[in-house]
């Protein structure tokens, strides 16, 4: 794990004891930090009886502490813990910021943050991913894997590679990445911002906390994203901040059979500008893309079965996220596309996946919005609803031919009917497991 001696004899309380709030309290025990740690779990609570005070930070004195350290899943807009820490004067971090207030002592290393709305686990993946294929050690942490104060140091020279949230920007205050990416912003997590502005705002922290020597680049293609853009290029030196160059990258998506679609594309132009400020030559990269497998629930392909693609991106959880997995199979003569879509919705509309129906040979609608989704529909693709994503994917199935896609890209959250996306991609995967056992009758 990640330690350091900027801890040693402070104190610190920790509000939540999932991944990144265990890890937190772990990294900062080996440091030699007094620790007072709270979860609504027993079971999580246990695991650290004897070495920590157990007591909520809602009910103590927080005098003297030096930081309550939150899970990136307290919602600081609505929660008391924001108000609590305050008459203290006491700040809220989350473990990014301990892992920045710990890295002047980690061995000689670089940081590369990434964020936008869509896009940035795939791109930090990529990034890890051609790093590693150019023989630079490094770790890929924050919003993806395992969290980052969980990880063993890099050697000298190594590269964190970063997936930052909204959320755990908020909870930083120092991290200050050799290089940074901001894909896209689009309307989000609107339930823990006081509107979109905020939201926004939230992303552009990142750059801010950068020096203005340090390196950005910007996906350039929405209107917030870009004046995130203008306000760094108007305070940092000559190209030091730039947007995504998509032209000079025009077919190599031949190349990178994982990394389909226009979005992918961005996404690969983000990661080569990234890799380039760290060193990487354009051979090194170009290696890298071709042996790139993809992120699970990210546009993976299941398999192929009697000449019909079964595709997962159930990490599509709004339509800005799902339009461009619609725009990555065109009609070759008909609509291809059968499109299991549905779930907890976070806007309503189609979105962007209204320009993308031209590619949708059928409409397969689940979950809570699965109504909803089945009245915007109709009379511009043929739709069903079919409530359980089980039976969706048997009618597609059914309904699907040679040449045809199945791609569960749902334009919405899991929680009305999954644990998370992850259970939700899984549970497609079984599906089309039992349904493509050639000794099923569906399969006939």
């Amino acid at each position: 794990m990640i330690t350091s001696p900027v801890f040693n004899g402070k104190r610190y309380a920790i509000l939540g004891l999932a991944r990144s709030g265990l890890a937190a309290a772990e990294a900062l025990l080996a440091s030699g930090a007094q620790i007072t740690a709270w979860d609504r779990q027993d079971v999580a609570r246990d695991k650290l009886a004897g070495r920590a005070d157990i007591a909520d930070p809602l009910e103590i004195d927080l005098t003297g502490f030096d930081g309550v350290v939150v899970s990136p899943g307290v919602p600081l807009n609505t929660h008391p813990i924001s108000e609590h820490a305050a008459k203290f004067g006491v700040p809220i971090i989350g473990d990014i910021e301990l892992f920045a207030l710990a890295r002047g002592n980690l061995p000689s290393h670089k940081v590369v943050g990434i964020t936008g709305t869509n896009g940035k686990s795939t791109t930090t993946a990529l990034v890890t991913h051609i790093l590693e294929q150019a023989g630079i050690p490094s770790r890929m942490g924050g919003n993806i894997g395992v969290p980052i104060l969980g990880e063993e140091p890099l050697p000298e020279g190594g590269v964190y590679v970063l997936e930052l949230s909204s959320y755990q920007i908020d909870l930083t205050r120092s991290l200050a990445c050799e290089a940074a990416a901001l894909l896209n912003i689009t309307p989000d997590h609107l339930d823990r911002y006081d509107g979109f502005e905020s939201y926004a705002f939230a992303k552009g922290r990142l750059f801010a906390m950068q020096g203005a020597g340090q390196f950005a680049v910007f996906g350039c293609a929405d209107a917030p994203t870009s004046a995130v853009k203008a306000a760094e290029a108007a305070r940092r030196a000559d190209g030091r901040v730039k947007c995504v160059d998509k032209v000079s990258l025009k077919g190599i998506q031949d190349r990178a059979p994982a990394l389909q679609g226009p979005h992918n594309l961005e996404n690969i132009a983000a990661a080569v500008a990234l890799v380039e400020e760290l060193g990487v030559t354009s051979d090194q990269w170009h290696a890298a893309l071709e042996s790139f497998t993809g992120l699970p629930h990210r546009m993976e392909v299941i398999r192929e079965h009697r000449g019909v693609l079964f595709i997962n991106d159930s990490k599509a959880t709004n339509q800005a996220s799902a339009a461009p997995a619609l725009a990555a199979f065109p009609p070759a003569a008909n609509p291809r596309i059968h499109w299991i879509v549905g779930g907890l919705a976070k806007e309503d509309g189609l979105g962007e996946c209204a320009d993308q129906l031209g590619n949708v040979a059928a409409a397969y609608t689940i979950g809570e919005a699965g109504p909803r989704f089945e009245e915007l529909l109709q009379g511009k693709v043929p739709v069903r609803n079919c409530e359980l994503l089980c039976d969706a994917t048997r009618r597609a199935v059914e309904a699907a031919k040679p040449g045809d896609i199945i791609l569960l890209s749902p334009a919405c959250a899991s929680f009305d009917q999954f644990r998370d996306y992850e259970r939700r991609g899984e549970h497609f995967r079984q599906i089309v497991d039992m349904l493509t056992d050639d000794g099923g009758d569906a399969a006939a």
